[in-house]
């Protein structure tokens, strides 16, 4: 009986938690929809996806923005220490004037972008980690992008470094 009532609480776990991942996934959403139907969108004509535009790599350009982004790193109400970036980004080729003229916008984004990241966390421990620099970067670019549109194409981490005090 001791070793039959832990094997019968494991059962019903594993069954609660399949029940509930069951239950609560999201719906499908309708361009997953059109994308898993085979046979279409049942009015006859066929579901095309719109090609997205490819950026070749010689219509881009880099641009790096002039300052670095300081930011402290608060730890039991003081600073515990300060994270150090240069950043870099890619737009489309031609848009190098219009990041430079946009780029108090860009600082303000990105800035607040890297104070939400160290209040999350993001620069405690193994901050370089590949994971939890494509966070912050995916983060930046969604914050550039509302910024400067599709000219930006990606926001490069040329430089980072933490100096706890």
């Amino acid at each position: 009986m001791k070793k039959l009532l832990p094997l019968i609480l494991i059962i019903l776990g594993i069954g609660a938690g399949a029940g509930a991942g069951l239950a609560l996934r999201p719906a499908p959403q309708p361009e997953d929809m059109a994308m898993n139907n085979p046979c279409g969108d049942g009015t006859g004509a066929p579901v095309a996806k719109e090609p997205e535009e490819e950026v070749l790599p010689e219509d881009r350009e880099y641009v790096k923005l002039n300052n670095q982004f300081i930011v402290p790193v608060v730890a039991d109400g003081r600073v515990g220490a300060l994270v150090v970036m240069s950043i870099s980004v890619e737009v489309k080729l031609g848009a190098r004037e219009t990041v430079f003229l946009r780029e108090p916008k860009l600082r303000d984004v990105f800035l607040q972008e890297m104070f939400d990241h160290a209040n999350q966390g993001g620069f405690q421990g193994a901050f370089t980690n590949s994971n939890t620099l494509d966070v912050l970067r995916n983060s930046l670019k969604e914050a550039g992008s509302h910024v400067m549109g599709d000219q930006l194409l990606d926001v490069l981490i040329t430089d980072i470094a933490r100096q706890d005090s």
